[in-house]
Parts: structure tokens; C-alpha cells; sequence
């Protein structure tokens, strides 16, 4: 997904502070004109400097703040990720009012939806990395943006703020991700963020597109699109007929 490899690419060279093009080509393993045109449009976009040779890295302030827990889970688990999105994506209608959490699993489902076609949408997140790139989404959808206190960890918003403009909304699908889950429900070790999304699958109408795997073990036969009208059932995220079985309700969100 080339905005997942543009991230990656600002990442790289803001560590290393210099980087040449042949050794970005050898690091992302692609085509020098690609290369090219992934850099020139960094350099339009401000997060690169194009220097001699190659690109540096420009001040850290004019970047988005992502805390390390986060940047390495927005790069682990990659494709399973995009797997669950294309299911996920498939669950979306004309007309709906969707909900996306702040996961980056659901993130690699807003990526699709930038380059999707839906006649109307709505969409209703906490996540700030959406909110930040809702420009680059079809210019006829609609964000409703839910603020808060920010959470660094989860790059969201969350807090009593966050669950009173919740009140207000109504909401016909729920994306969100976990670690794992269970026929009784799915949690989060963090109060406010497990407090919050009860709060969301509550209110939405057809929650049923909850998706979920075990970090660490990406394997096919642990990948879930989870239906949940009412009790959730499992269904493999592929689509491809595999193994299916409950994972533990246990862990930080994925």
C-alpha cells in the first residue's frame, strides 16, 4: 500500500537523517521510478528534504507525533491486516454511518475507504490518524470527529468528553479491533478505551464487523471478520474457508 510505504519512508530517513535513493530502492525494494515518485511526493508534502543525491530528514515538529508502540503496530501483522480490511470493506453500503476505532488494523480499512466509490458515507471516529488524512478521503463523505483527552498510546481520543458527543450520534456499523475475543465480548486493558467501545457496539445498530487476531501469530487460520449480532460468531477474515476458532478475550487492542 503505497501511503503505508510513504509512512515508512519518512520514518526510515528520520532516523537515519540521510538517506540516497539507491539505498531507499534496496530498503523498500522497488523500482527507481517508483522510488521516485514516492519521494518527490514526499518532498511536495513537506516530510522530506530533497538534497544531493538522495533525501534528509526535515524537523521532527513538522511530522505527526506517533508514539513507538503505536508506529510499530501501524507495521506489524501488514498483510493479515489488509486482508481484514478487504472483508471488512465488503460489509459497507451507500448510506451507511460507519464507526472506526483508532486500531491500526481498522486504519488499513480507512486506507481502502479512501480510494472507494460509496455515493454517500459517514464516518465516526476518535482515531486522530483519521482525522488527520479525512482530506485525502473522497471529498463527498462526512466525518464526524470525536474529540476528547488524547490518548498517546492508542493516538486517540477517549475520556468522559469523548462518551458525551458519543450520546448524541447514531451509528449503523462498528469497525473496531482487539486482541481477541470471545462469545461474550471483546475487551481492552485500558478502562477508558473498554468503556468507551461497549458504549459504541450499544449504540450502533448492526455492530457486526468487529475484527480481530493474535498479535504475534498470523497464521491463516488466526484471522477473524467477527459478526456479532448479539452473541459474536467468528468468520474467517479470508473468506477462504479456513480454520475457524474463538480467540482469548484478553490484551491491548490491536
Amino acid at each position: 500500500m503505497k501511503s503505508l510505504r510513504s509512512y515508512e519512508i519518512v520514518q526510515y530517513v528520520q532516523e537515519r537523517k540521510y538517506c540516497s535513493l539507491p539505498e531507499l530502492m534496496e530498503k523498500f525494494q522497488v523500482s527507481s521510478a517508483t522510488i521516485h515518485r514516492d519521494v518527490a511526493a514526499l518532498v511536495k508534502a513537506g516530510q522530506v528534504r530533497k538534497v544531493h543525491g538522495g533525501v534528509a530528514a526535515v524537523d521532527a515538529a513538522a511530522s505527526p507525533v506517533l508514539s513507538v508502540h503505536y508506529r510499530d503496530r501501524l507495521v506489524n501483522n501488514r498483510e493479515v491486516k489488509q486482508i481484514i480490511a478487504e472483508a471488512a470493506i465488503s460489509e459497507i453500503r451507500d448510506g451507511d454511518i460507519i464507526f472506526l476505532d483508532s486500531s491500526t488494523t481498522v486504519y488499513y480499512l480507512a486506507k481502502l475507504l479512501q480510494n472507494s466509490n460509496f455515493a454517500n458515507l459517514t464516518i465516526v471516529t476518535n482515531s486522530v490518524l483519521i482525522i488527520q488524512e479525512f482530506p485525502l478521503f473522497p471529498s463527498n463523505y462526512f466525518l464526524i470527529a470525536l474529540g476528547g483527552n488524547y490518548d498517546l498510546q492508542l493516538n486517540a481520543f477517549l475520556g468522559q468528553a469523548t462518551m458525551r458527543e458519543l450520546e448524541h450520534l447514531s451509528i449503523g456499523k462498528a469497525f473496531l479491533s482487539a486482541l481477541g475475543m470471545t462469545p461474550e465480548g471483546i475487551s481492552s486493558r485500558h478502562e477508558y478505551h473498554a468503556n468507551f467501545l461497549r458504549r459504541v457496539l450499544e449504540i450502533a445498530v448492526d455492530h457486526n464487523a468487529a475484527v480481530a487476531f493474535r498479535r504475534g501469530q498470523p497464521r491463516k487460520d488466526r484471522r477473524f471478520l467477527a459478526e456479532i449480532p448479539g452473541k459474536m460468531q467468528p468468520a474467517d477474515a479470508a473468506g477462504r474457508g479456513e480454520r475457524r476458532d474463538f480467540l482469548p478475550c484478553r490484551g491491548s487492542t490491536g
